[in-house]
This record gives C-alpha cells, sequence and structure tokens, in this order.
C-alpha cells in the first residue's frame, strides 16, 4: 500500500502536538509495512522565500499553485492508493483534495480542529466558546473579531477560504473524526455517516506503569483555553497541602498566573517546559492528570499518555475529553458504564455513589468547566486513583495502543481503496 501523507508543519516556536502526531503516525504505518510518500511543507519555509513566493502568500489558503504543480508531479510518478491529508494551511491549501481527484486519488482527512467552519479552528473567542460562524456562508464574525491571527485582513481572507472551499471539504471521500465529539461536528457540517470513521490517535507505549505517585498534574499550553486559571481557581478552594502537591507543566501567556500561584503556595510547583524525559517523570511522580479544557478541545494528547502511563484523568465535559476518558458512550458493556465504575471505584459496593455533578468513565471522570464543579472533583480523583489506574491503563490498550491504531488506519485506506473515486 502506497500513502501521500500530506501536512503544512507548524512553526517549531510554536509546540504542536499535530505536528508530533503526524511524525509518529507515518513511523507506526512505515512500520507496519505501508510505503508513506511525505508530502510536508512548513511554516518556518515563510521566512526564507523568494519576494514572488511571499507575495502569492495572501491566495495560498484558497489555492496554492506551487503546492499544485508539486503534488500532481508526486502523484503522476508514484500512483498512490490514497492521500491522507492532516493540516492544509497556509502552503497546501485545501485545494490539494482537487488535484488528487484529478488525478484519481481518494482523498481523507484527519480533523484536527473546527476550520471547516470556525476562522480560529478553536470554536472559543474572547475567554468564551463561541460558535457564531456556524451556518453562515460566509465568518462575518471572524471578520469583525480578528480571530485568525488577530488580524481583520487574514480573518477576511480565511473567512472566505472557508467558503470557497465548503464543496471541497465535502468532496472529501473519507473524514478520520479523532473523537465521537468530532464525529458529530462533521454530521452537522453536512457529512453522512458512511463517511466518517471514528480513529483516535495513538501515543508510544511506555511500558509498564510505574507505581502511582501522589497530587495531580497539569500538562499544557498555559492559555485561556486550556483552562489553567480555572485549575488554580478550583485548587485555592482546598487547603495548603489537602491534595498533595498540583504540578504545572508548559508554557503560554498565563505563565505569570502559574508562578504567582506557585510563590503563593507550597503545593504548587511550576515545572516549565518539559522535554519527553521531563514528562515521563512528572507523570510518575503523580496520581491523577487534569485536563482542564475551557473550549471544545479535540484530542488532548496528554490523555492518552496519562492513560499509557496507568494515571487516570479528571477532566471538563466539553469536546473530546469524555470520549477518551470513557465517559460518553450511552450503550456500554454491562459493568462497564459510569454507575458501575463509580460503584468499584468507591469499593464499597456502590454504598458510597459518585457526587453530583462528576461522572465517572472508564479512565476517570468529566465534571462542568467551572471552579466549584471541579474542586468538588478534585479530592474524589485523588481518593479514587489506585482503583482506577488498572482501568485507564487497560482503556489505552484497547482503544489508543499504536498496534490497534495502524490497524484501523490501514483498514481505512483499503476500504477507500475498494471503493476509489469516480470523479
Amino acid at each position: 500500500m502506497r500513502i501521500v501523507v500530506a501536512h503544512n508543519r507548524y512553526r517549531e516556536a510554536q509546540p504542536s502536538g499535530e505536528n508530533t502526531i503526524v511524525d509518529s503516525e507515518i513511523a507506526q504505518l512505515t512500520a507496519a509495512g505501508v510505503e508513506v510518500l511525505p508530502f510536508i511543507r512548513s511554516s518556518d519555509e515563510i521566512p526564507s522565500m523568494s519576494k514572488v513566493a511571499k507575495a502569492l502568500l495572501p491566495i495560498s489558503p484558497i489555492w496554492a499553485p506551487r503546492a499544485q504543480h508539486d503534488l500532481s508531479r508526486l502523484l503522476t510518478e508514484h500512483r498512490p492508493d490514497a492521500l491522507h491529508l492532516h493540516n492544509p494551511y497556509p502552503l497546501l491549501s485545501p485545494w490539494v483534495v482537487r488535484t488528487a481527484h484529478r488525478h484519481g486519488v481518494p482523498v481523507v482527512q484527519t480533523v484536527h480542529n473546527y476550520r471547516q467552519v470556525c476562522s480560529s479552528g478553536i470554536y472559543f473567542r474572547d475567554g468564551v466558546i463561541c460558535q457564531d460562524c456556524k451556518g453562515r456562508t460566509l465568518g462575518v464574525p471572524a471578520i469583525k473579531h480578528r480571530c485568525y491571527r488577530d488580524s481583520a485582513a487574514q480573518s477576511a481572507l480565511m473567512a472566505t477560504t472557508l467558503a470557497v472551499h465548503r464543496g471541497t471539504w465535502r468532496s472529501v471521500d473519507r473524514y478520520i473524526a479523532l473523537t465521537t465529539a468530532i464525529a458529530d461536528h462533521l454530521r452537522e457540517y453536512g457529512i453522512p455517516d458512511e463517511r466518517i470513521v471514528v480513529k483516535p490517535n495513538a501515543v508510544p507505549d511506555p511500558g509498564r506503569p510505574a507505581p502511582l505517585g501522589d497530587g495531580f498534574l497539569y500538562m499544557a499550553r498555559l492559555s485561556p483555553e486550556k483552562g489553567v486559571d480555572l485549575l488554580l481557581d478550583a485548587w485555592r478552594r482546598h487547603p495548603v497541602g489537602a491534595l498533595g502537591t498540583l504540578r504545572v507543566a508548559g508554557d503560554g501567556e498565563l505563565r505569570p498566573l502559574v508562578e504567582a500561584a506557585a510563590a503563593e503556595r507550597p503545593d504548587v510547583v511550576y515545572l516549565g517546559q518539559l522535554d519527553r524525559t521531563g514528562v515521563r517523570a512528572a507523570v510518575e511522580a503523580s496520581a491523577v492528570v487534569i485536563a482542564a479544557a475551557m473550549w471544545h478541545d479535540v484530542l488532548p494528547t496528554v490523555i492518552i499518555e496519562a492513560m499509557a502511563s496507568g494515571r487516570p484523568v479528571l477532566g471538563t465535559a466539553l469536546g473530546g475529553i469524555p470520549y477518551l476518558v470513557g465517559a460518553d458512550a450511552p450503550h456500554e458493556p454491562a459493568g462497564t458504564g459510569p454507575a458501575e465504575v463509580a460503584s468499584a471505584v468507591a469499593g464499597d459496593g456502590g454504598a458510597s455513589p459518585m457526587p453530583t455533578g462528576i461522572k465517572a468513565g472508564e479512565a476517570g471522570w468529566v465534571v462542568a468547566p467551572e471552579p466549584a464543579a471541579l474542586a468538588a472533583a478534585l479530592p474524589v480523583a485523588r481518593a479514587r486513583a489506585a482503583a482506577v489506574a488498572p482501568a485507564a491503563r487497560a482503556r489505552y490498550e484497547r482503544t489508543f495502543h499504536p498496534d490497534v491504531v495502524t490497524k484501523q488506519l490501514i483498514d481505512v485506506y483499503a476500504g477507500m481503496a475498494r471503493t476509489a473515486h469516480r470523479h
């Protein structure tokens, strides 16, 4: 099987989970015997471009002529079975879908954000969830609020791109929805069920989990939508030391809030930006990982990393987080639903039911994105972490292990090849 993987890499100065996932997926496919033809551009190339190329940049999200030329040559030479698209902006453009179809090559896209509809891609503006552009032919609110790169001109360009390429996106042969929430987003956009496959990302297996540490770990970009301020508010509602240690890793505009909290309370430790060794050590030192997103976070990789290391997760009930911890399924096998998990975690046959407002899943708990709700859940998660930890690791092995996920992806490719595009 021969697959073109197309991706516009985000700037290396801006840590990107999407870049990491694409790299990891290419490695996993190659190890499984798939011939991968990377068609990669990077936003880091922009400063060194020629004056002519830079002059064409404003139109590249709509139509990137150089990328189409290079892709046509690649497709003609190698005749791949499919093209797998990740991020097309700004140097590839959604036009690569049309180019692939012109060569008779079916296209699958992994949906990492909400940029079929939202110019910023995250459905979040001015500190709150925003879906003002949903259902509009042209995203005028995005232009008004300068949602893309805080620029009215660039927001107008992105909104226009989304309008121009509505038909392009609806022609994609298969969509990979990373969670059930993304599948719902695609259905609302008009994509039929038969073209949507729910397949999460995977992370490498770190091996047998170390014994649980103590306290909590928050590891994410320190920005408003990621909810570190929500977490700090909830944490302050408990006496110093009552919950063990809160470790915070990452960097971003809200770093001063974290540094102030660490200076104020000895039970808050700021770890800064960690490398892979540091991440592993921080996870092992903790008992519970927190995902306090204030937006519909698509698929926080930190949750999968936590489960792989046998750590349960306490998250907000937004985006893909309920799916990841197993708290979103309305019909689950007997003994694995939220009520049964709550009973088992309590360790008393159900005599201690889950407190109101906290929903238990197989690998952790979700609550409303509010300080009081998160504060109430913190001691519950700490007390029940040891009982849930084995189930967290089991969920990783069954659903998010590279061997499982890579097979699902190859099955998607094979299904597309059997029903080759008819344009």
